[in-house]
């Protein structure tokens, strides 16, 4: 274990030349550097925020849900059968035709009523409206006053206004207590969803969204470790700005506030192609490319911060091009795609528009709506894409 853990924080990998862990370990008293140790501080803080979540969404959330009239709980329910409960948990997709038919001649039920209890009990593996109202009312109040914290912080730091200060005495760069607390409480909301994922509604993307917090909470650490946290904090706030607004447009898609919610879906947008496309390149990746590379130099970590940097760029560039997309779809179309992440589907519509066969169910909105699940589920997976990398 000893000689792995000296492979692992190979001075000459993590800090640049002639820089040792020594050096960082005693500062001028009253003077702190990062250490691997505060990070650790982390885990009670994201069981902290956990129950406030579960505090916030039964006392706060829930309430302004029923306001809405948006209820617990899901539509009409499978009825218990054992030969069709088995043959759900036992696959990961639909049963085809040839599966469909053979369990209408084993329970002798027509194809159709097969076909409707494996999509009513698949919805009763879904979240209702009310659910994902009160985990994006939660989000909404997380994004929103981290990212309100995250500004005001910055608006205090100098390498804000001049980029330059992320490397100017660099690594021997004091860790504040403003700049801790901003690291710790992003760190410790990406653990807390880590643990929320297993006792929340279990959804199919389960795995990738897992993947997607470990890696967030991965590069977190990765830089406040190399004492890369000036440009971080950069980091973390161009991402926050626009992570509110679209849990705002869920919110008022949930509430049926089409207008607003397509208003903010359209403010969202361009707060996420300006963020993204303009103030990460020009502000961010230009100062850890280049001013860095003036100011300090490269050394193996700064190679891997970079690589993981640009990796999220071309992430920014794929996922608005595929947001503009679904925006110009709806703009033009009125409709896009359901949200194939977690909505409810509505088994009057589909009833209604299905053959008896396992035909496909209909991809469209609910009449008099233009489609604001569909684009707000793939703006999601956009950001948790975006995160993923950061």
């Amino acid at each position: 274990m000893a000689a792995l853990s000296a492979w692992f924080w190979n001075e000459r990998f993590w800090l640049p030349h002639n820089v040792t862990w020594a050096d960082l370990a005693d500062p001028a008293p009253g003077l702190e550097y990062p250490k691997v140790g505060h990070l650790f501080s982390a885990l009670p803080l994201a069981l902290g925020i956990f129950v406030v979540r579960i505090l916030f969404e039964r006392l706060m959330a829930g309430p302004c849900a029923r306001s809405l009239h948006l209820q617990p709980g899901v539509g009409r329910r499978a009825q218990p059968n054992a030969v069709l409960e088995k043959v759900y948990t036992s696959i990961t997709k639909s049963p085809d035709s040839r599966h469909l038919h053979g369990l209408s001649k084993q329970l002798d039920w027509e194809v159709r009523k097969v076909e409707r209890w494996f999509r009513h009990r698949r919805n009763q593996d879904k979240p209702s409206t009310h659910t994902k109202f009160c985990e994006s009312m939660w989000r909404f109040t997380f994004y929103s006053g981290i990212f309100t914290y995250g500004f005001w912080f910055l608006w205090q730091s100098p390498w804000m206004w001049d980029t330059r200060h992320c490397w100017y005495g660099y690594p021997y760069q004091v860790m504040t207590p403003g700049l801790y607390h901003y690291y710790v409480i992003e760190l410790a909301f990406y653990w807390s969803l880590m643990f929320s994922q297993f006792t929340d509604i279990r959804r199919k993307d389960f795995l990738i969204m897992f993947i997607h917090h470990l890696a967030t909470v991965g590069l977190i650490s990765f830089s406040y470790v190399n004492n890369m946290a000036r440009v971080g904090s950069l980091v973390m706030c161009v991402h926050d700005a626009s992570d509110f607004l679209l849990e705002a447009a869920k919110l008022a898609n949930y509430a049926k506030y089409q207008r607003l919610c397509d208003f903010l879906f359209i403010v969202f947008s361009v707060a996420f192609f300006i963020t993204r496309l303009v103030v990460y390149p020009i502000w961010v990746l230009n100062s850890t490319m280049f001013e860095s590379w003036a100011i300090v130099g490269p050394f193996p970590s700064w190679w891997l911060f970079n690589f993981l940097l640009l990796v999220l760029q071309l992430l920014h560039v794929i996922w608005s091009y595929l947001i503009s997309r679904i925006a110009l779809k709806a703009v033009l179309r009125g409709k896009v795609c359901n949200d194939v992440r977690s909505d409810i589907e509505s088994s009057s519509e589909e009833e209604a528009s299905s053959p008896a066969a396992g035909h496909k169910t209909s991809a469209h909105s609910p009449k008099g709506q233009n489609g604001t699940n569909g684009h707000c589920a793939a703006a999601a997976k956009a950001q948790a894409q975006n995160h993923s990398s950061w």
